[in-house]
């Protein structure tokens, strides 16, 4: 990881697209501590942020406005092949859950998400990210 004038080490960027603002919050109040959060409230903007600042990692809803998270994915991982992405989804059932796999996302976590998943979830896929 990379260091900053100040020797403090950076922290990683998770770019959240999540268009409800309490999912957000709960996502935020999760994860700010470790890591430094930007937050797109649609599958448009968030492709828009990954473009101009990238992030370690992204937690992409699936249903948002403007585009959706399969639309997003699909245009982040044209600019970042190996961009570890995590579909967030109220959509649990394995027929839903293989659709993103399928789609090619990292990771897959339901909706109202779990705390001890969120984090883990999170902090391995950066782990392995690291390691490569």
């Amino acid at each position: 990881m990379e260091c900053e004038s100040s020797g403090a080490p950076l922290r990683p960027r998770i770019l959240v697209a999540e268009d409800n603002p309490s999912n957000y919050k709960l996502v935020e109040v999760l994860l700010r501590r470790e890591y430094d959060l930007v937050h797109a409230v649609n599958g448009a903007e968030a492709v828009r942020i990954f473009q101009e600042q990238g992030a370690d990692l992204v937690l992409m809803d699936i249903n948002m406005p403007v585009m959706d998270g399969y639309e997003a994915f699909r245009l982040i991982r044209e600019l970042a092949p190996d961009a570890p992405v995590i579909a967030l989804t109220a959509y649990a059932f394995e027929t839903d859950r293989r659709r993103m796999f399928d789609a090619g996302f990292n990771d897959c976590l339901a909706k109202p998400l779990r705390v001890d998943e969120l984090r883990t979830t999170v902090a391995g896929m950066l782990a392995r990210k690291s390691n490569l």
